[in-house]
């Protein structure tokens, strides 16, 4: 690791040795890239940083050089960049920090220091909040410019976050919270996508760590308890493949590792499992010491040995060799039957295929020669300045479409003349014709898949041919926006639909004139601001817009006259809309505040419990201010929490329980069990006769000799909730009883 997590307090002297000893495990890194010169430079830039950050100490209390200095040794170590990056990384602080310029930058160091540095800064800069947009997702737009003109900006940005990642332990828990969400919302998606699976999982494994505490140390602490029990079976798995290995000849690492903890909270929620039945918890991996022409040949080969031991799953059998991921991967992924009837999941690779696999991006340059892998990877930079050339998206309309891109598995489609063209799963035909090329989707009326004709809906699968049918006739329709999924086909649509409403609104606007005209009003900004306001449009765009299309009516227009140059309305003549009010009790809610809810003052405060996470008292939650519907509580591991916090950090309100005996909350419970005689009279006792709670509703089906209910109750709190838990888990024959949740749903 970079540098140390927790930071003790020592002397004067004795930190500015431990600086310089960091800075000298640097040079150590950077041992076999340093060229004529370079040592200099390095030597000048941690001097200006150190000197620029001299007065500077972090939360943890360490000085602040540190900091620059652990991104720069992430930047080298752990993502495998070299000395200009690592120079950049040292001073990626100093230009927004202190009072250092990128003119200084520039004439110290030169233009190509400048430029990433200036690149850093524009990312970390706090942009101003405009028509509710959020920094968060602004600068997310901020990230994607960088990468397409410099991807070492966005590797640097990622070595930052590790490292806040890292310690974050010392700042207050609402700044935890949104960096922790920021970081699993944008910052782990893109590491993914740029083929950094290491630092990819310690950015979740983190991120978890902070929302949801509980969740990462239970794992965590179930992960050390098996741990002897793992190695045990995985030395039980290896040793026979070893021996035949070997009696091959080939040159080889083989050794289990344990899943990341964020992947195995993913597959107990996703598949409703407790840890104990979560049955791929490490995998073992084989690398091959193979030269380049043979690595493929090599990799079939050990994986006719796996499969002679062990019987493999043919369904689980991931080829990413002949077929790379977008992001330059390449493995052989199967899962097989092991001892005792455990599913084991092997991925086989070579050593240039791991060091890709683990430091992505730098390392599919450092081997680059003209491979499929490098192809992919450079088309997806060019993916990213095609989507940015369309600057007037809404910025989180923008987010939302590009993460689609980040972390979706992968098809692999061809065009009639046998090209490849790779897609995000769930991509439709229409989505195909954008990614070749915008003006080909916009005109795209189906397709042709496998020579059968097919609609522009059509889900594409792996493997498909797909011929596109056009017309010059054709026009981009908003119902398209219903089954693409791609960000390139949704921000290509939302121009394209624009642009046609611009060209329509220009016919509104001269309509508009010649009624202003003639009614003697002079159509300047100021009359058209307030024709626009008096019809409730967001913009005079919009209002164009319709009295193009004849949905408002201008006759209403002959009761306005003039006052000098002030357009106003009459006040007895004129029917008007009314007003819109903010809802009584709407809490003036500033920066930091903490409001309590159910206290003294909840009276005074307009508040709902969110419908998508149910929360009760004991729940750790915070509250979202909304745009109509006042302020929301949110549990922090709801499924819309990381969105909210990630995106909307200006709305977030730190908020706390207040002990009310007197409120009962409505929740769920699902349970699972054996279907047996009085098992439902067994429950209900349970609930209404020991406990004395409510039950609002009871659902339970029962199949093959299984149940599965859900059950409505009323409760006073978490602890209240968790007791009916334990206590209907003592019941013979229930297997388990979960907190039911609400479907996901956006607030806004």
């Amino acid at each position: 690791m970079a540098s140390s997590i927790l930071y003790k307090k020592i002397d004067e002297e004795q930190e500015k040795k431990f600086i310089l000893r960091e800075y000298r495990a640097l040079l150590k890194a950077l041992k076999e890239r340093i060229k004529k010169g370079d040592r200099k430079l390095l030597r000048r830039a941690f001097e200006l940083a150190a000197d620029a950050h001299k007065e500077m100490r972090r939360k943890s209390g360490e000085p602040y050089i540190l900091h620059p200095l652990a991104v720069a040794r992430i930047t080298v170590e752990e993502i495998g960049l070299g000395v200009t990056s690592a120079i950049c990384a040292l001073l990626h602080d100093v230009v927004e920090d202190t009072e250092i310029t990128l003119d200084d930058i520039s004439q110290e160091f030169g233009s190509v220091y400048a430029r990433i540095i200036d690149g850093l800064t524009k990312i970390s800069n706090v942009v101003d909040f405009k028509n509710g947009v959020s920094m968060q997702a602004e600068n997310f737009r901020k990230i994607l410019l960088t990468l397409a003109e410099d991807p070492r900006v966005i590797l640097i940005k990622l070595a930052d976050r590790l490292h806040n990642m890292r310690t974050l332990t010392s700042m207050a828990r609402d700044k935890q919270m949104k960096i922790a969400s920021e970081t699993s919302f944008i910052y782990a998606p893109l590491a993914h996508r740029l083929g950094l699976y290491e630092i990819k999982s310690e950015l979740e494994d983190l991120s978890l760590k902070y929302t949801q505490p509980d969740v990462y140390i239970d794992i965590v602490r179930k992960l050390s308890e098996t741990k002897n029990n793992r190695a045990k079976y995985i030395r039980e798995f290896i040793k026979p493949v070893k021996q035949e290995l070997d009696d091959h000849n080939f040159k080889f690492e083989i050794y289990g590792r344990p899943k990341a903890v964020h992947s195995i909270w993913n597959k107990m929620k996703n598949k409703n499992v407790a840890f104990e039945e979560v049955f791929d918890l490490f995998a073992i991996r084989i690398i091959l010491d193979s030269p380049r022409e043979q690595e493929k040949e090599d990799c079939w080969r050990v994986y006719s040995i796996i499969t002679n031991f062990y019987r493999p799953s043919p369904e689980r059998l991931r080829d990413w060799i002949s077929v790379p991921k977008g992001n330059g991967y390449e493995a052989l992924h199967t899962t097989v039957m092991g001892p005792s009837g455990k599913w084991v999941e092997v991925q086989i690779r070579t050593k240039r295929m791991n060091e890709i696999a683990e430091k992505g991006l730098a390392a599919h340059w450092k081997y680059k020669e003209g491979t499929q892998s490098e192809s992919k990877l450079d088309a997806f930079l060019k993916h990213i300045g095609e989507i940015l050339n369309n600057s007037e998206a809404d910025s989180l309309d923008f987010l939302q479409d590009f993460k689609l891109d980040l972390f979706t598995e992968e098809i692999y489609v061809y065009t009639p003349k046998g090209d490849m063209r790779v897609l995000p799963k769930g991509a439709t035909a229409l989505d195909l014709a954008f990614d070749i090329h915008s003006a080909l989707g916009a005109r795209c009326i189906g397709a042709k898949v496998n020579f059968k004709l097919v609609p522009l809906s059509y889900v594409l699968k792996s493997g498909d041919q797909v011929e596109i049918i056009t017309s010059s006739k054709q026009k981009p329709s908003e119902d398209w926006l219903k089954f693409v999924v791609t960000g390139k086909s949704k921000s290509r649509i939302k121009y394209y639909l624009r642009e046609e409403k611009r060209t329509i609104a220009e016919d509104g606007k001269a309509i508009l004139e010649r009624k202003l005209h003639s009614l003697n009003l002079e159509p300047n900004t100021h009359n058209i601001n307030e024709i626009t306001n008096f019809f409730k449009f967001p913009s005079p765009l919009d209002m164009y817009y319709a009295v193009a299309v004849s949905s408002i009516d201008l006759k209403i227009l002959k009761t306005f006259t003039i006052n000098g140059d002030k357009f106003y309305q009459p006040a007895k003549e004129t029917i008007t809309q009314p007003e819109h009010k903010e809802q009584e009790g709407k809490p003036s809610l500033q920066k930091g505040a903490e409001l309590v809810i159910f206290g003294e003052s909840s009276d005074k405060i307009l508040y709902k419990l969110a419908t998508c996470c149910q929360p009760i008292p004991g729940d750790d939650v915070f509250g979202f201010v909304t745009s109509g519907e006042g302020l929301k509580v949110h549990r922090y591991d709801c499924p819309n929490a990381q969105s909210l916090l990630a995106n909307y950090a200006h709305r977030i309100v730190k908020i706390k329980w207040a002990k009310n005996k007197e409120i009962s909350f409505l929740t769920g419970i699902r349970i699972i069990g054996l279907d047996d005689v009085g098992i439902v009279q067994g429950i209900t006792h349970v609930i209404t006769t020991e406990m004395r709670l409510n039950i609002r509703s009871i659902s339970i089906d029962s199949q093959d000799g299984v149940f599965d209910g859900t059950i409505k109750v009323f409760v006073k709190d978490k602890e209240e909730l968790d007791t009916l838990c334990t206590n209907i888990e003592r019941i013979e024959g229930v297997q388990k009883v979960l907190r039911l949740e609400a479907d996901s749903a956006a607030e806004s």
